[in-house]
């Protein structure tokens, strides 16, 4: 194989990481992407299990069924689009994923739904939720401001869904200074 997905990359940081620990292991990468890897040559069968433990000891996971690599995807492209594409166009979520896994939207949804327990709609929402925190934690945007970077149709909307997620309103939870955020990977 020399396209490896790996489970629980979900930053910038984390492609650094697992590019250093590939580069480190002899090993040639040409492209890396949230949850994928495209490697110069095919993997050796005797190089895979070198190669997950040591990504699964930085809290990485080498994925080899084609059901947890679409899965994967799901994750890795709404993390994209809530952490990287600020104001994205008004395109639906739906669309979004199955041009992106050109697979049909009831397919992926209803995978999402038996394999992860949860939907994939809870999921963006989810993963919303997590960067309204952030924001709010960096304290430069106003709750206007970030209505309409993460493509809230309002800011009342907004702060129904969050108050609904997280039993908080934004500004109470901008009041609490403590454990306010999980790891995307937690989510």
């Amino acid at each position: 194989m020399n396209t490896l997905f790996i489970k629980n990359m979900v930053c910038n940081r984390c492609i650094l990481v697992v590019r250093q620990e590939l580069e480190k292991q002899g090993l040639k990468v040409k492209h890396i992407a949230l949850g994928e890897v495209l490697l110069e040559k095919e993997l050796a069968p005797e190089q895979v299990k070198p190669v997950s433990d040591s990504l699964e000891a930085l809290g990485f996971e080498l994925i080899d069924d084609r059901k947890s690599r679409i899965i994967e995807k799901i994750k890795t492209t709404i993390i994209d689009l809530v952490q990287n594409r600020d104001n994205h166009s008004k395109t639906n979520l739906s669309e979004i994923l199955s041009s992106s896994l050109h697979h049909d939207y009831n397919y992926l949804s209803n995978l999402f739904s038996e394999v992860e327990g949860t939907t994939i709609e809870k999921y963006f929402i989810a993963q919303k939720i997590e960067r309204v925190k952030e924001l709010l934690v960096y304290d430069e945007l106003s709750l206007s401001e970030i209505a309409f970077r993460l493509n809230y149709s309002s800011v009342a909307y907004l702060s129904n869904q969050f108050k609904r997620v997280t039993g908080l309103t934004p500004s109470h939870f901008k009041q609490i200074k403590e454990e306010k955020r999980k790891p995307l990977d937690q989510v």
